[in-house]
């Protein structure tokens, strides 16, 4: 009986091995993901957490992992094509790779540097020495530094101010709903309205999911 592991890493090898910034950006993914689900399973089977507080906080984390996730992936996958696309150009390149297209000069001269060049096409049709275990690696590594970075500023900076600017809204939205004026009856009592979703007032560094919180 074949092992699921190893088929799972299997799985993994012949995705990712040529192109360790994808194995980064799908375990951020990932990352992100579980990290959420966990907190906000937390939050619904936590019994000293009221239920006015779980309206509130459990629309609020899935509103987090919304951005904490989109913002990721976007901003990482984003960093990964653009540098990707510089060594496919062959805008930056090995010197093995450079040597390569100089010696071909008359074949690709008006060709490097250009959005519509790709040296992964040329590496299909080519029939003499080019430098693939340079190219690749060099690319693999350019854009796995690249999708490491686009992460950090992700996770540090971009998602924060896109989670709290989310968080500013719900809060004055709750306000404004709190200090409408209520309709009276003609014998004078109040007409209480509908309580809404968000209740509990926003406590951005009570429950955290994840340790990026500001």
């Amino acid at each position: 009986m074949a092992n699921p592991f190893s088929n799972v890493l299997k799985w993994v090898a012949d995705k990712f091995s040529k192109d360790a910034s994808k194995m980064l950006v799908f375990t951020g993914v990932a990352g992100w993901a579980l990290s959420s689900a966990a907190q906000i399973f937390a939050l619904m089977v936590n019994p000293k957490i009221s239920k006015d507080q779980k309206s509130f906080l459990i629309p609020q984390e899935m509103a987090d992992a919304v951005v904490n996730i989109g913002a990721f992936f976007l901003f990482t996958r984003v960093a990964q094509r653009m540098v990707g696309k510089l060594f496919s150009t062959g805008k930056i390149a090995p010197k093995e790779v450079r040597a390569y297209l100089e010696k071909h000069k008359a074949q690709f001269k008006d060709k490097v540097g250009k959005v519509d060049f790709d040296l992964d096409e040329v590496l299909k049709t080519s029939k003499d020495n080019f430098p693939k275990k340079e190219y690749y690696s060099t690319k693999n590594f350019g854009t796995a530094v690249a999708t490491v970075g686009a992460g950090v500023i992700s996770s540090s900076i971009i998602t924060p101010l896109l989670r709290n600017r989310t968080a500013s809204k719900i809060q004055k939205n709750y306000r404004s709903y709190n200090e409408a004026v209520k309709p009276v009856e003609p014998n004078g009592q109040v007409i209480e309205k509908p309580q809404p979703a968000f209740k509990a007032s926003y406590q951005p560094h009570v429950f955290s999911s994840g340790n990026m919180r500001i």
